[in-house]
């Protein structure tokens, strides 16, 4: 189940956009104020962000400029001003799609799907590449012979290079139909995940573990 993030000040639009998400298979959660929303994506890691521009405490363009800084999840800036959004564009925020107040919730809805569909291709430090639509990972210019899960966590790992992602969340990337699995069930992708990427490249350490954490993919 994708999650979406809704970064929004007006509770009963936030509670509506959240209910229609819902019905429509996606997990919602909602935050009010934009001091809150950076270290929620953070330690969460959204799907998708639906982003007001005008938030207390930090607003939109701030928190769209540092997601960008460390994630490439897609964003959908929303703004009460039609004039906003030019000037949105022209700054080169890095959201993936506007809207403007008022809107539709199903077109809103419509529009998370489409970007959800969308396939992204990542291009992470040290010669890796990420091709989410193709399913397909190469490292210094030659495929990485991957089964789907461990794929799904190469991916998961690339989507925030040098971030920590704790085993409970790589758990809930791997395994799509959500089966009860131990922890453990990570390290031993890890491992063979691992093994993989040193067959092209001996002695590399891309993914790293934590201690007690979880993993991260060195930059």
């Amino acid at each position: 189940m994708s999650k979406v993030l809704i970064v929004e000040d007006e509770p009963k639009l936030a509670g509506l956009v959240a209910d229609y998400l819902k019905a429509a298979s996606f997990e919602a959660h909602c935050i009010g104020n934009g001091l809150d929303a950076v270290p929620w994506v953070k330690a969460n890691q959204p799907d998708l962000i639906i982003l007001d521009l005008m938030l207390p405490g930090r607003d939109g363009l701030e928190i769209c400029k540092e997601v960008r800084s460390f994630s490439d999840l897609p964003i959908i800036m929303v703004t009460a001003r039609v004039e906003e959004v030019d000037r949105l564009i022209g700054l080169e925020t890095g959201a993936d799609d506007y809207m403007c107040k008022p809107f539709s919730v199903r077109e809103l809805v419509a529009r998370v799907k489409a970007l959800l569909r969308r396939p992204r291709v990542a291009a992470v430090p040290a010669g890796l590449e990420i091709d989410e639509g193709k399913h397909q990972a190469v490292l210094d210019g030659k495929a990485l012979d991957l089964t789907p899960v461990e794929f799904r966590l190469l991916a998961a790992l690339a989507a925030a290079p040098g971030r920590v992602f704790p085993r409970d969340r790589l758990l809930e990337k791997l395994y799509a139909d959500h089966r009860v699995v131990t922890d453990r069930t990570v390290d031993a992708h890890v491992k063979n995940l691992r093994r993989k990427i040193e067959e092209i490249r001996p002695g590399a350490d891309l993914v790293r573990s934590i201690y007690g954490v979880g993993y991260k993919l060195e930059l």
